[in-house]
């Protein structure tokens, strides 16, 4: 003997079973650093270096703006370069001859940290 269902039965049971499956936790992505952006122009803004990482090539002059209305300064850490308090929509440009990366901060508000990397 065959038993049947009513196939309104059979519907809303593979409803019920797709909502589950579709309600079920997704594995979170993978946290990555961010790449480093190419380009030579650096945004002082909301406190912080936009792009945190800028990869620049050998001879490149990188530009750094400030569109704070607070001061900053861009200050490398290994004292190769360092700018004068810059106001508001002020700039400092430095120009990188030697390949490495330039970890570099603002000397008033120290939090504040970024890194150019020099490619030959």
């Amino acid at each position: 003997m065959v038993r049947r269902f009513p196939t309104s039965a059979v519907i809303a049971a593979l409803v019920v079973t797709v909502s589950a499956c579709s309600n079920a936790p997704s594995a979170a992505p993978a946290s990555t650093p961010p790449a480093p952006v190419a380009g030579t122009a650096v945004s002082i803004d909301n406190f912080a270096f936009a792009p945190a990482m800028l990869t620049v090539h050998r001879g490149d002059t990188v530009t750094w703006t400030n569109h704070d209305a607070e001061p900053h300064t861009v200050a490398a850490e290994d004292g190769s370069f360092r700018s004068p308090g810059m106001g508001a929509d002020a700039t400092f440009s430095f120009t990188f001859t030697n390949p490495g990366s330039y970890d570099y901060i603002c000397s008033i508000h120290p939090v504040m940290h970024g890194t150019v990397v020099v490619t030959p």
